[in-house]
């Protein structure tokens, strides 16, 4: 059977296509270079404005906080008037913001720079998600996605690798600075380039006859498919658990096994690059099994996101020493590859011109659930208890994930079937 929105050809040329692909990737990764910067330099920030674990968390929960509170309007924005303007703007707020917290004097200015840099982040990952569904037929969405979803752990690794770095060398406030040119650069780039033409809003009810969405419409698509529903609750589980580690794995090598800051950095950015190879990877799995098995693009990311919790309990419970980072390392090239599959999916059920709002809707929920509150908790708990104790709740976090990907896999094949098959037309 053939699947709404098949197409064997590309929005642009293919050449084109991914030029501007390119730029999305490179829009991503300095993205989490902004983000992550500052996890690195936690040590050297709190000896400087002496301030508590749970304070450090803060710093990158501001982020996720003005993410949650924005980016539904700006998705909307990206659905109604355009992406490429959307995202160049945004890129360049969020650059200038990076470029802020280097010129901050206490806690306070920089915990509102940081709150501007979630401004700016707000609608990038809808954006940029209803851009390369535009461009790429369907056939290749969940590779595509999957290949510009390693820009997360690539820019992650870099920002924690810089910021240790710098913060030796230069001290702290440098980092910020340095960091936030070069995504200047690439979002202006992106101010120049095509975009496909907004979607009409309409469906097509039992007699095929075109109707306009109305407030309610729009509601039902997403009420009505449970299977993107269980998505965005089992992407937040994942994201809970990415984002802790990222916020406190340099933390824990420095303090549970005594390594000094830049090397503790570096271990874990190690670990979360390694990702590159997982998100990719599970794109292009997932891509080939759905050519036998219609519901892979939820199915996968429930299999792999339960090995991810099997061998992080392994690292965090079991192992110690080398076979515990070799663990780790397996961790990083896992943690990802659920992204691909997962993300297509909020993009697959939904109404073309809605794909923007739907993932919107994922960011809300992993940043309101996920993103947002690990760093906190995760701070709370080491304050109360220890690192250790803190990170040893992520892998039964990741159980939960998987248990929701699988119930949405159920529902994926009926879902995929009641979506309005119209097509695109470029600028």
């Amino acid at each position: 059977m053939k699947k709404p929105d098949d197409r064997s050809g590309y929005l642009f040329s293919k050449g084109y296509s991914n030029y501007v692909f390119m730029l999305l990737f490179l829009l991503y990764m300095f993205d989490y270079i902004d983000r992550t910067v500052v996890t690195s330099m936690f040590s050297s920030i709190e000896r400087d404005y002496g301030i508590s674990h749970m304070q450090s968390g803060l710093l990158m929960s501001a982020v996720y906080w003005a993410i949650v509170i924005l980016t539904f309007p700006v998705s909307i924005l990206v659905d109604r008037w355009s992406r490429t303007k959307t995202i160049g703007v945004m890129a360049i707020m969020w650059s200038l913001a990076t470029a802020l917290c280097a010129l901050t004097g206490n806690y306070v200015q920089l915990f509102m720079a940081r709150l501007l840099i979630g401004v700016g982040e707000a609608g990038y990952a809808p954006g940029g998600s209803a851009m390369i569904s535009g461009l790429y037929p369907i056939d290749r969405r969940a590779r595509m996605m999957g290949i510009w979803n390693a820009s997360i752990p690539l820019g992650s690794a870099i920002g924690v690798l810089l910021g240790g770095i710098i913060a030796v060398k230069f001290g702290w406030k440098h980092a910020f600075g340095i960091v936030a040119v070069p995504g200047m650069i690439i979002a202006i780039l992106f101010l120049f380039v095509k975009d496909y033409k907004t979607v009409d809003l309409s469906f097509f009810d039992v007699n095929s006859k075109k109707i306009k969405m109305e407030k309610k419409d729009m509601i039902k698509e997403f009420l009505s498919k449970p299977s993107v529903l269980y998505t965005y609750f089992g992407i937040a589980a994942v994201v809970f658990v990415t984002t802790a580690m990222l916020t406190w794995l340099p933390t824990y090598f420095e303090k549970m096994r005594n390594i000094p800051q830049v090397s503790a950095g570096r271990m874990a950015s190690s670990v979360m690059v390694l990702a590159l190879i997982g998100a990719p990877l599970g794109g292009f799995l997932t891509d080939r099994w759905r050519k036998s098995r219609d519901n892979a693009r939820l199915l996968f990311p429930a299999i792999s996101t339960f090995l991810t919790a099997l061998v992080l309990l392994l690292a965090l419970v079991v192992l110690r020493e080398t076979l515990q980072y070799v663990a780790f390392l397996i961790f990083g090239v896992l943690i990802m590859s659920f992204v691909s599959g997962a993300a297509s999916v909020t993009q697959d059920v939904i109404h073309p011109g809605l794909r923007a709002t739907s993932y919107a809707i994922a960011v809300v929920v992993q940043n309101l659930l996920g993103a947002s509150t690990a760093p906190i908790i995760m701070g709370k708990i080491y304050d109360i208890t220890n690192i250790q104790t803190a990170l040893s709740i992520l892998p039964f976090i990741l159980f939960i994930g998987a248990v929701l990907f699988w119930l949405g896999s159920r529902h994926y094949v009926k879902d995929l079937g009641k979506v309005a098959p119209i097509a695109l037309v470029a600028e």
